[in-house]
């Protein structure tokens, strides 16, 4: 990757960090600093034991927000579109009486990633059951349920970056 290549998950960041990881992956240590720091992968595979993860999760930290109908690995959920996981909100008349069913649907890629990145997509949509915004009040709530919920969101786009690197110098 050249200096002049944007890092369009970082596209937040200052330069001078920027330059960092352009460095990083120059030199082909963005890889090994990754996995240096994240080891360990996930055993939950399937939507079901996703399901049972997103719970218990939700239980644990937020016990009174509105229940989940469906929580799923989702394939067609892309990084290109910037989509992650998505929550939806569901409502339909039944009876005399509006019920909603809410879904989280997470990108299939974290399948494959390690364990803290997909609690750190798990918690990001689980907040916006309470904050539909990317307020203050969404990433207080973030850190209430991972305290180092911006660092593995900053890291997630490390190792998105680093994803794209690997298939861009792939033959």
């Amino acid at each position: 990757m050249s200096a002049s290549t944007s890092l369009k998950y970082l596209a937040g960041y200052p330069e001078p960090l920027q330059r960092q990881v352009r460095q990083l992956i120059d030199a082909g240590r963005l890889g090994e600093m990754l996995a240096h720091r994240y080891p360990l992968g996930h055993e939950v595979r399937t939507d079901r034991a996703l399901y049972d993860y997103v719970l218990e999760l939700k239980h644990r930290y937020m016990r009174s927000s509105d229940p989940l109908s469906k929580v799923a690995y989702d394939n067609r959920l892309h990084v290109i579109h910037h989509a992650l996981g998505t929550h939806t909100t569901v409502a339909r008349v039944q009876g005399g009486r509006l019920k909603a069913k809410r879904e989280i649907r997470v990108a299939s890629l974290f399948k494959d990633t390690p364990a803290e990145f997909l609690k750190m997509i798990v918690v990001h949509e689980l907040a916006h059951l309470k904050e539909k915004a990317h307020d203050k009040a969404f990433y207080q709530l973030c850190t209430h349920m991972a305290p180092d919920y911006h660092q593995l969101e900053f890291d997630l786009r490390l190792y998105l970056t680093q994803r794209e690197e690997q298939g861009a110098s792939a033959p």
